[in-house]
C-alpha cells in the first residue's frame, strides 16, 4: 500500500499547509477542533498553562506518565507554555498572533478579555486574524456566564430527553456529542472564514456554543414540534418517524435493521421469510408500520429470535437490506473493514513511544490527512519563544514561569 492509499502524509503538505493556528484549548471542544485543522496540514501551536497544562493531561490511562487521551486529540501539534496572567506572557502571545491566521479558544466567556488576549486585542495587532470561541452557551445571552460542560449542553439541548429507553431515567449520548459537534462546527466555520478571507482580506470572529450545537441535531424533533406541537420522547434504538428501523432481538443478542423504504420493506420481509406481513393491512404503508410499530416488532422478533445475529446479518445483506451487528469497542478497534482501509495508525512520542491513533474520516485523494507525531509533552516546543525577539532577561522570565 503506497502513501496515498494509506492516508499517510508523513511530512507532506496537507490542504491547510501554510495556515498557522494558535490554540488556547482545554479538554475537548477546542483541542478536537484544532486536531481537525492539524490533520489537514495546519501548523497548530498549543499554548498551555505552565502549571499542568491542558487538564486532559491528568486524565488516564497513561503511557510512561503521558496521558493517552491527550496524545490522541492533540496529535500533529506543538506545545508551548505561557503564563497569560503575566505581561511578558501576554506579549508573547500577541507576538505569535501577529503572524498567525487563526486563534481558537474554549474558555468561559470573559476569560480572554480579562487576560487581554480577546479578539478585539488581537485584531488591533493583526486585522486579518480569524478568532473562534467555543463555549457552553455562547458569548452572550442569559446563560453566557454560566459554566457549561457537555452533559449540561446535552441536558438543556433536549438530547437527553430523547435518549434512552421509554419511561427510564434520563440518559446522555455515550460520547461527549455536544463537545465534539461544536468542535466540528468550529473547524468548518474556520475553514469557511479562511476561504472568505481570500476574497475580502478581512478576518472575523466566530462564536460556537455546545448548547446550539446540540440543538442543531434536532431535525426530526423540530419538524414535529414546529408543524403540530409534537414533543419528542425517548424511543430506545427506534427511529422517531420510521419503522422498522431499530435494534431487534436475535438468538444471541441484538441486530439493527433499516427496512424504512418501500423497496427495503419488501426485501426485508421476503429475505426473512415474513412475506405474510406484506399483505397485513396494519403494515401496508410507512405510516401504518410506524403506527403499529410495537405489533410489528413483536412479529419480526418471533423470527429473529430463532436466528443468531450473524445469520440475520447474512440473510439481510444477501437481500440488500441495511443491517448491522452492534459492536463493542473491542470489536470496533479490531474491525476487519477498518483495518482494510488502514483507519487506525501508530504515531510516535519521545516519552510514550508508539501511540495508536484513530484515523481521520476525511479521505482526500491528493492531499490526505497528516499522520504525524502524538500530542506533545508539556512545553516540548518552547524553543518557539526564542524566535519572538525578546531580550535575554525576558526569555528567562518566560521560560521560568
Amino acid at each position: 500500500m503506497d502513501e496515498t492509499e494509506s492516508g499517510s502524509t508523513g511530512g507532506g503538505e496537507g490542504p491547510l499547509s501554510g495556515v498557522t493556528v494558535l490554540e488556547l484549548g482545554v479538554f475537548m471542544a477546542g483541542p478536537f477542533a484544532t486536531m481537525q485543522l492539524a490533520d489537514l496540514g495546519a501548523r497548530v501551536i498549543k499554548i498551555e498553562n505552565p502549571t499542568g497544562g491542558d487538564q486532559t493531561r491528568s486524565t488516564g490511562p497513561f503511557i510512561n506518565g503521558e496521558s493517552a487521551p491527550y496524545m490522541l486529540i492533540n496529535r500533529n501539534k506543538e506545545s508551548i507554555t505561557l503564563d497569560l496572567k503575566s505581561e511578558v506572557g501576554q506579549e508573547a502571545f500577541m507576538r505569535l498572533a501577529e503572524t498567525a491566521d487563526v486563534v481558537v479558544e474554549n474558555m468561559r466567556p470573559g476569560v480572554m478579555q480579562r487576560l487581554g488576549v480577546a479578539y478585539e486585542n488581537v485584531r488591533e495587532r493583526n486585522p486579518g486574524i480569524i478568532y473562534a470561541s467555543a463555549s457552553g452557551w455562547g458569548q452572550d445571552g442569559p446563560l453566557a456566564k454560566l459554566a457549561g460542560l457537555d452533559i449540561m449542553a446535552q441536558a438543556r439541548s433536549g438530547l437527553m430527553s430523547i435518549t434512552g429507553q421509554p419511561d427510564s431515567p434520563p440518559a446522555k449520548v455515550g460520547v461527549p456529542i455536544c463537545d465534539l459537534t461544536s468542535a466540528m462546527y468550529v473547524a468548518l466555520a474556520l475553514t469557511s472564514a479562511l476561504y472568505e478571507r481570500n476574497r475580502s482580506g478581512e478576518g472575523q470572529y466566530i462564536d460556537v456554543s455546545l448548547f446550539e450545537s446540540g440543538v442543531s441535531y434536532a431535525v426530526w424533533e423540530a419538524a414535529g414540534y414546529f408543524v403540530d406541537g409534537k414533543v419528542g420522547r425517548p424511543n430506545g434504538s427506534a427511529h422517531q418517524n420510521q419503522a422498522p428501523y431499530q435494534a431487534v432481538h436475535s438468538a444471541d443478542g441484538y441486530v439493527t435493521i433499516g427496512a424504512n423504504t418501500p423497496r427495503n420493506w419488501v426485501r426485508f420481509c421476503q429475505g426473512l421469510g415474513l412475506a405474510e406481513l406484506l399483505d397485513d393491512e396494519r403494515f401496508q404503508e410507512s405510516y401504518d408500520r410506524l403506527t403499529h410499530r410495537d405489533e410489528l416488532i413483536d412479529l419480526i422478533e418471533e423470527k429473529t429470535k430463532t436466528m443468531t445475529t450473524d445469520e440475520v446479518v447474512e440473510v439481510l445483506n444477501e437481500a440488500g437490506v441495511p443491517c448491522a451487528p452492534i459492536s463493542d469497542y473491542s470489536q470496533v478497534f479490531t474491525d476487519e473493514h477498518l483495518a482494510s482501509r488502514d483507519f487506525f495508525w501508530d504515531s510516535e512520542h519521545p516519552v510514550a513511544g508508539t501511540v495508536r491513533q484513530i484515523g481521520s474520516p476525511m479521505r482526500l485523494s491528493r492531499t490526505p490527512a497528516r499522520r504525524g507525531p502524538a500530542g506533545p509533552s508539556l512545553g516540548a516546543d518552547n524553543s518557539i519563544l526564542d524566535e519572538l525577539g525578546f531580550s535575554e532577561a525576558e526569555l528567562v522570565e518566560l521560560k521560568s514561569q
